[in-house]
């Protein structure tokens, strides 16, 4: 699904089965961000078909965190495709994802601030609250901002699995608020376009849902 130029979607429409929404940054470097479970990577294959990309022709994968259904599929990856994620969330699943699922390894760690790959030049932004490293993502250039799972369309991320944290997670919802966006694009659910329309979801996730993050 095209977003906007260079930028396309792989939503996952699935509801019986959970897995999460990715998404390529098309420049004259490739960029897939949260290539989802392993075993459901054929909606991610199958939208790079649509492209006419090989997997191998990905210069980057990003995680916005450590949780299975987000980076699993990150194991997929081979050179020269690079991976990487924040360092405080891969240690933190290091060390708790036990025998569960094996965390591939980064080729470097995301530090807060600019990224650049290419013509692409991301802000990196530190989003804990559904995890203790998760990171959310800023394409200023498309005003476009990647949230993982710490915010959704009138929704927010769980803060009941290891490591989340209710308070943290209001706050970094209120710091990405501030932000100017036109693409809203969560990890999961339906993605949300138009400055007015995505601050107004901003809005509606404060009324409902900040009475509960303590």
């Amino acid at each position: 699904m095209k977003i906007a130029e260079q930028l396309h979607a792989f939503l996952w429409r699935d509801v019986t089965t959970n897995n999460c929404n990715a998404y390529l940054i098309d420049g004259a470097k490739k960029i897939l961000i949260d290539p989802g479970h392993r075993r459901l990577f054929s909606h991610v294959r199958k939208g790079l078909d649509g492209l006419g990309y090989e997997m191998d022709e990905i210069d980057l994968v990003i995680a916005t965190h450590g949780h299975p259904d987000h980076l699993e599929a990150a194991q997929e990856i081979e050179a020269p495709t690079m991976f990487t994620m924040g360092e405080e969330e891969y240690r933190f699943f290091e060390k708790t994802a036990g025998g569960h699922f094996r965390l591939p390894q980064p080729n470097f760690f995301l530090k807060e601030g600019d990224l650049n790959v290419g013509d692409i030049r991301l802000q990196v932004i530190a989003t804990p609250g559904h995890s203790p490293g998760s990171v959310s993502l800023y394409w200023e250039d498309k005003k476009a901002l990647f949230t993982g799972d710490v915010i959704f369309s009138r929704g927010i991320g769980r803060t009941d699995l290891p490591g989340g944290d209710g308070r943290l997670l209001r706050e970094s919802i209120m710091r990405l608020a501030a932000l100017d966006v036109d693409y809203f694009l969560p990890g999961h659910g339906t993605i949300v376009t138009g400055h007015n329309e995505v601050a107004a979801n901003f809005r509606a996730v404060e009324a409902s849902w900040f009475r509960y993050l303590q």
